[in-house]
């Protein structure tokens, strides 16, 4: 055979391997490990990107289908990207190919999510190396093979933990990666948080949490854990459902607790940490805040409230902010996502009110000093991170969204990742 003809049939072979037409895209090697990105802070570090798309949006790399039901993002890590979602039978975390979305394994978890309104997995896989960590939402954490799928240890948090979320809506967490261990969000009266053995699952600490305030509900909430320096001392902070909690690192210590934050239906952005800083938002009629952590007697921390914005100032509802150059993006408002610039030092607004693009709320990520806002409604838009003016650069809409458009965008090796319900669109948002 002519090295030509070789050559076609091998480019042809690959083009028909893949789940849709391929498009010439970056090259895969992502690093998006986990839920809101390598950090937890919802920012890419990539350059090289588009400033402005399309009409239609950027080129399409490839659309892959088989994610199940839910509003999980995904993570990208090892030339693989992970996943959740509810099929027929349970739900799974399922894991794909990243230069082709060809399915490469599906691991049944759990059962299916119960909710005839918005069911579906809420959880994204935490991926580090040999082995991933979900949360299904029936609060199975499990722990699997990169490589295969195959089960290495299974916690129950409402069994193991006596586990408990604030309300119906079931448990979201993505759980946390920090060194040798795993640190997740039980909820239970005697281990709100308990950090285990990454590689086992062997318990290292449980704490208890006290009641911290009359506002919110007893258990979990819908956020996950960031780890904060503040104060000089290594913390987990959570927003559970009473509020705010911060438990020391080395030994599961409660050390602070903020309520006015809490709501009573639920608690779900996770929340942004910067050197002594704590930012936090929900909805439903609550607010925002702001904390400034300072060293205590005994390796503790105290949390001082520097500000608090009410709701008709400031409210998230479960897209959440990034934080860049001292100022908070995002989107506010109760089922809506108007873009918003807040300075973090003095929660002055900078600019915000602007409908935007789209409707609904609005998932946020950042790369290279530009916000992708991705609507309830499904519209993607890409606006500049500048406290002088809303600038919207570019819009388009996502394909095919037929319910609420939750997953949170993530920027990977020059591509942009949205998952919508059972599909995966991956562009290619290299310059």
């Amino acid at each position: 055979m002519r090295p030509v003809r070789l050559l076609f049939c091998l480019a042809a072979a690959v083009a028909l391997a893949s789940p849709s037409a391929h498009l010439s895209g970056a090259a895969p090697g992502g690093n998006w490990p986990q839920w809101r990105g390598p950090l937890r802070d919802g920012i890419s570090t990539e350059t090289g990107l588009l400033t402005t798309w399309p009409a239609g949006g950027p080129p399409k790399v490839w659309t892959a289908t088989g994610m199940g039901e839910g509003f999980s993002s995904v993570s990208v890590s090892g030339g693989r990207v992970f996943t959740m979602g509810d099929r027929r039978d349970g739900q799974y975390v399922i894991a794909v190919d990243e230069e082709t979305g060809k399915q490469l394994w599906a691991t049944r978890v759990g059962g299916r999510h119960q909710d005839p309104q918005i069911g579906g997995s809420r959880s994204t896989p935490s991926v580090e190396g040999d082995l991933l960590w979900a949360i299904d939402t029936d609060g199975d954490l499990v722990c699997l093979e990169t490589a295969t799928g195959k089960e290495r240890w299974r916690k129950h948090m409402p069994r193991d933990f006596g586990g408990q979320m604030m309300s119906g809506w079931m448990f979201s967490e993505s759980p946390l990666i920090d060194g040798d261990r795993i640190v997740v969000t039980p909820g239970g009266p005697r281990a709100a948080l308990v950090a285990m053995e990454k590689r086992t699952g062997k318990e290292i600490w449980r704490t208890a949490v006290p009641r911290i305030g009359s506002a919110g509900g007893d258990g979990a909430a819908y956020s996950s854990i960031v780890i904060s320096n503040g104060g000089g001392v290594k913390q987990y902070i959570q927003l559970m459902g009473r509020g705010l909690v911060s438990i020391r690192a080395s030994d599961g210590w409660y050390m602070w607790g903020y309520n006015r934050v809490a709501n009573g239906t639920a608690n779900i952005p996770t929340p942004v940490v910067q050197g002594n800083y704590v930012f936090a938002s929900t909805s439903y009629e609550t607010g925002s805040v702001m904390l400034e952590l300072a060293p205590a007697p005994e390796g503790r921390v105290t949390a001082t409230e520097k500000y608090f914005l009410s709701a008709g100032t400031l409210q998230n509802h479960h897209g959440g902010f990034v934080l860049i150059n001292g100022y908070v993006y995002g989107g506010h408002g109760h089922n809506n996502g108007f873009p918003f610039a807040l300075e973090l030092a003095t929660g002055k607004m900078a600019w915000g009110r602007t409908r935007g693009a789209g409707e609904g709320s609005a998932a946020v990520t950042a790369a290279e000093g530009l916000l992708y806002f991705r609507y309830q409604s499904g519209a993607m838009a890409l606006i500049e991170a500048s406290p002088q003016r809303y600038a919207l650069r570019s819009s388009f809409q996502i394909p095919n969204v037929t319910g609420p458009s939750w997953s949170h965008p993530v920027i990977a090796a020059g591509r942009l990742y949205l998952r919508e319900q059972d599909t995966l669109h991956v562009y290619n948002i290299k310059r």
